[in-house]
């Protein structure tokens, strides 16, 4: 068939011939999608779109990156890596996925850093900025020509903290009026923590004074000329080695 292998792009024909036929009985399950959306008939790899920004080279470019994507990149990429590289804890915090598909800017008002119907988290902040920065032109609200990505970012960034310090003090006064009723919530998270740490901290500390005992009748030993073994040892095993050797003398052979 020569340089050019045709037969990919004639499988829906075949199919449907051999169907015509009967020396298929069963339909197969891609039939009517392919012949609904049939696959390209190009055989020609073209050229993608470059950045009108890349600066022009003056050498010529290497025929191996000739068909190379070009990279897809988001304003709002730079902010994401801004803020969470200054709160990384926002990470940790559980989130559904589904909840954000990368549109909300489309469907809501970031006119405040808070939705009535999404939780405020680090992506709040992203949208928000945006709309500092941008404004909506759909909704009519134009962009404040003197609003920097920074001062974006710090207001953003305080009404996040607003935020985040009233659902604190809502959690805190839920959990009084929750005890005050009777209710019980056991030991916090950060209880726990300082409770693994100052058993681990006993542990080292016992430890250290072992090896303080244990340098301290090293020492002594270098100057009364007792050796550095016996001085190691504790002292209730050095009496019963003292004792050891003086009942021996009187053992007969």
């Amino acid at each position: 068939m020569g340089r050019y292998d045709f037969r990919p792009s004639r499988v829906y024909k075949t199919a449907s011939q051999l169907l015509a036929s009967e020396r298929i009985k069963h339909v197969p399950s891609w039939h009517e999608v392919v012949g609904i959306v049939p696959p390209a008939q190009s055989l020609v790899r073209t050229q993608p779109l470059q950045h009108q920004e890349r600066l022009r080279r003056r050498h010529v470019r290497k025929p191996s990156k000739l068909f190379q994507p070009q990279r897809i990149v988001y304003e709002e990429d730079k902010l994401r890596k801004e803020f969470f590289g200054d709160h990384p804890w926002e990470l940790a915090r559980p989130r559904v996925v589904l909840e954000n598909d990368g549109k909300d800017a489309e469907r809501k008002d970031w006119s405040l850093v808070s939705q009535p119907d999404r939780p405020i988290d680090g992506e709040s902040v992203i949208q928000r900025q945006m709309f500092l920065m941008h404004g909506n032109p759909e909704m009519g609200q134009k962009p404040d020509p003197s609003m920097t990505p920074a001062k974006a970012y710090d207001q953003a960034r305080k009404e996040f903290y607003d935020m985040r310090l009233q659902q604190d003090i809502e959690r805190r006064v839920a959990k009084e009026e929750a005890m005050a009723t009777g209710a019980y919530f056991g030991k916090s998270t950060l209880q726990i923590g300082m409770e693994l740490e100052d058993k681990i901290f006993e542990e080292w500390k016992a430890w250290a004074s072992a090896e303080v005992i244990q340098q301290e009748q090293k020492r002594a030993a270098m100057y009364t000329g007792v050796n550095n073994e016996e001085a190691a040892l504790p002292e209730g095993e050095q009496e019963v080695e003292a004792a050891l050797e003086e009942v021996g003398s009187t053992i007969p052979a």
